[in-house]
């Protein structure tokens, strides 16, 4: 007959209790694993450009001479005349921003960082200047680049030209009295898609963020050329 201890018997009859320390132990490690991932997939999908150039540094050493303006006399829509994407200044300077801006950048939402910088380079450095009120005069993307101001015109003709030249399609978008640029970046988030993978960039309102635009411009009749 066999014999079981008092001492066998607590011990085999009492299980072990894991003290409280135990589970918040195992909570805060869950947390930091959380706190660990989270930033990698939001610089993944939503990528913010960092350390962004001057216009200033972006232009050392490139020559801005004025360029022939022919074309928009015999264009219905000078805006689409006088895109410069091809333009060997032009191409170096949206090189320089994105370079400089989205090294951090992956994958396929680069082309979003690109943007980005282009667009906050444009309305953060350019200055709004009304045209004279007798006519209506737009300058070439070099002529902004050079003057560093302009009005919605001008904005949105060298913002498309630089987003163009590193192969982000674009559009303007007029409503009366007003010009904008749309991009098309379906990758992008869908808080900032106004339809169909369409992006708004208004370079020339400095409260509107990337893929906002203002209340009465939202509400406003459109027409698009692309």
């Amino acid at each position: 007959m066999e014999h079981t201890s008092y001492h066998q018997l607590d011990f085999e009859t009492i299980p072990t209790q894991p003290g409280p320390w135990r589970t918040i132990l195992a909570i805060l490690l869950a947390l930091l694993i959380i706190l660990m991932i989270i930033p990698f997939y939001a610089i993944k999908v939503n990528p913010e450009p960092k350390n962004l150039p001057t216009v200033e540094e972006v232009l050392q050493g490139l020559d801005l001479q004025q360029t022939n303006r022919t074309s928009m006399v015999y264009s219905d829509f000078p805006l689409l005349a006088l895109q410069a994407s091809n333009d060997q200044v032009i191409k170096t300077v949206a090189d320089r921003i994105v370079t400089q801006g989205c090294t951090h950048a992956r994958g396929e939402t680069r082309r979003v960082c690109h943007a980005k910088a282009l667009f906050y380079l444009v309305r953060d450095d350019f200055n709004y200047v009304a045209d004279p009120a007798s006519f209506e005069y737009i300058k070439t993307a070099r002529e902004s680049l050079l003057s560093q101001g302009g009005d919605c015109d001008d904005a949105s003709l060298l913002l498309a030209s630089l987003l163009e030249a590193v192969g982000i399609e674009t559009r303007f978008v007029f409503i009366p009295r007003h010009v904008y640029v749309q991009v098309h970046l379906p990758e992008a988030l869908k808080r900032y898609q106004d339809a169909d993978g369409w992006v708004n960039l208004d370079a020339t309102c400095q409260d509107c963020g990337f893929g906002e635009v203002t209340y009465g411009t939202a509400g406003a009749r459109k027409t698009v050329i692309s």
